[in-house]
């Protein structure tokens, strides 16, 4: 699998060329797969750049990255500069890739109706004997970014900071909110303060271009959804 051939070692590159130096200016999206690489072999061999060595792993596989991640270690030191220690670099990088599209798809699903909510802040929300306002933030194609708690109250009432609301959505780039409280009484109407506060966030989010998309109310038996009523 040796390749010979004459190379300049990244040392000698432009530093805007340079993979580490490449990302720092301009961030890591810019990089290619093979620069990525480069930067976990952190060298190359004696005739070829790390980001030569890099490409050429990569053309051995297709392109493909995940063709890659089936490969052992045994596999990658047969290239020349490749040992054990940057082999397991690269299958170690490989694989927590790996584990985060794993925990990707269990913990961040997708809301595709009132339900889903529901059904999402169970372990939350669920014999709570005071009131909670929780948020969930969501990305364009409604799969959740995360779930954020605004306040604890009591057992009759909470408060809900619209600016707390609309920081924590703009600080995870959030596309859309929906806003969820419980009602510890099992009553699953809205008192008129829920249904201006509603209206409130709803009028700021169109300020914001951050959409209310939904609000639910939350009890162990059930809950109102403000869209399901057509009343958002």
């Amino acid at each position: 699998m040796e390749e010979q051939k004459t190379s300049y070692p990244i040392s000698q590159w432009a530093e805007e060329d340079r993979p580490r130096e490449k990302m720092q200016l301009k961030g890591r999206s810019v990089l290619s797969d093979a620069e990525l690489i480069a930067i976990l072999l952190g060298s190359g061999n004696r005739h070829m750049s790390a980001v030569d060595l890099a490409k050429m792993i990569l053309r051995d596989n297709s392109n493909d990255l995940n063709e890659l991640s089936k490969k052992s270690i045994e596999d990658l030191i047969k290239y020349d500069g490749m040992g054990p220690a940057k082999s397991i670099s690269i299958i170690s990088a490989l694989e927590l890739g790996r584990r985060r599209k794993s925990t990707e798809l269990v913990s961040k699903p997708r809301i595709t109706c009132s339900d889903d909510i529901y059904n999402l802040f169970q372990s939350e929300l669920l014999d709570l004997p005071h009131e909670e306002f929780w948020i969930t933030l969501l990305k364009r194609n409604n799969d959740v970014i995360s779930k954020e708690r605004i306040s604890i109250g009591g057992f009759s009432g909470t408060f809900a900071d619209p600016k707390v609301i609309f920081k924590k959505a703009l600080e995870k780039n959030a596309s859309y909110i929906i806003l969820l409280h419980n009602h510890p009484s099992g009553n699953k109407k809205p008192s008129q303060s829920d249904i201006n506060l509603t209206n409130k966030l709803k009028q700021a989010g169109k300020t914001l271009d951050l959409p209310i998309l939904d609000h639910l109310i939350f009890t162990d038996h059930g809950f109102f959804s403000f869209a399901d009523e057509a009343i958002l």
